[in-house]
């Protein structure tokens, strides 16, 4: 079993979900007591949303880097960023360290063409919607992206940090969501991705008429099959 790199704190509440889904899948695979092999950073989050008030990106990439390159020192074999914004960084981590960067907006592309769609909406934070590093991975798929208008973009992007992002779940706000995700699906999408991994304590399946694509489980799984490769 290869050893994973996970890059955490970003936040807390979402890296916990990573460290579980990927140790659930690796013990799907092999049963008995197999469990991932992996290392973690955990970041404190506030010095990361320091950094991207400011659009600090290059501090925020030496922080990234440098502990991705301790990660590959102690063994890890590919780097897992436990959050979909960090990925605007990911190629030049990749560069950087010589060791895989498994890319959560791929492997998301991946399952999208397995459901045969060509159209779907994306909820994030403003740069996951707005900057294109997710964006591009699709559209290199042929997957249309369409994302919420610039009040929708604002509340989401504030919900994730002051709430989410803390493990506060509010009605209201879940409500809130739902509207904006039944407008993307007026405007043509075909599926919802929650793009950023603390979405999904907030939105299920359930809640949404068309397929949504759980950005956490996909590349958790992914994370499972570099394992196991």
């Amino acid at each position: 079993m290869k050893t994973l790199g996970l890059i955490g704190g970003i936040s807390w509440v979402s890296t916990a979900d990573y460290y579980k889904f990927i140790n659930e899948g690796i013990n799907e695979r092999l049963g008995g007591v197999n469990f991932a092999k992996c290392i973690i950073h955990s970041f404190n989050y506030a010095d990361i949303v320091k950094n991207n008030n400011n659009n600090d990106w290059e501090t925020t990439f030496n922080m990234l880097s440098g502990a991705c390159e301790n990660l590959q020192q102690s063994g890890a074999e590919a780097i897992v960023l436990c959050a979909n914004t960090m990925h605007l960084l990911a190629d030049r981590i990749e560069q950087k360290v010589n060791i895989p960067v498994i890319h959560i907006a791929t492997e998301t592309a991946k399952e999208i063409k397995k459901s045969n769609l060509s159209k779907v909406g994306l909820l994030g934070t403003k740069f996951t919607m707005e900057l294109g590093f997710f964006t591009s991975k699709l559209s290199n798929q042929n997957i249309e992206t369409i994302i919420p208008e610039l009040e929708d973009r604002d509340f989401i992007h504030e919900t994730i940090y002051h709430e989410l992002g803390k493990g506060i779940i509010d009605i209201n706000t879940k409500k809130r969501y739902i509207n904006i995700i039944e407008k993307l699906i007026e405007n043509g999408a075909e599926g919802i991705i929650l793009g950023c991994t603390e979405i999904p304590l907030l939105i299920q399946q359930e809640d949404i008429a068309v397929p949504i694509f759980d950005t956490a489980l996909i590349h958790s799984a992914a994370a499972v099959e570099f394992a196991l490769s």
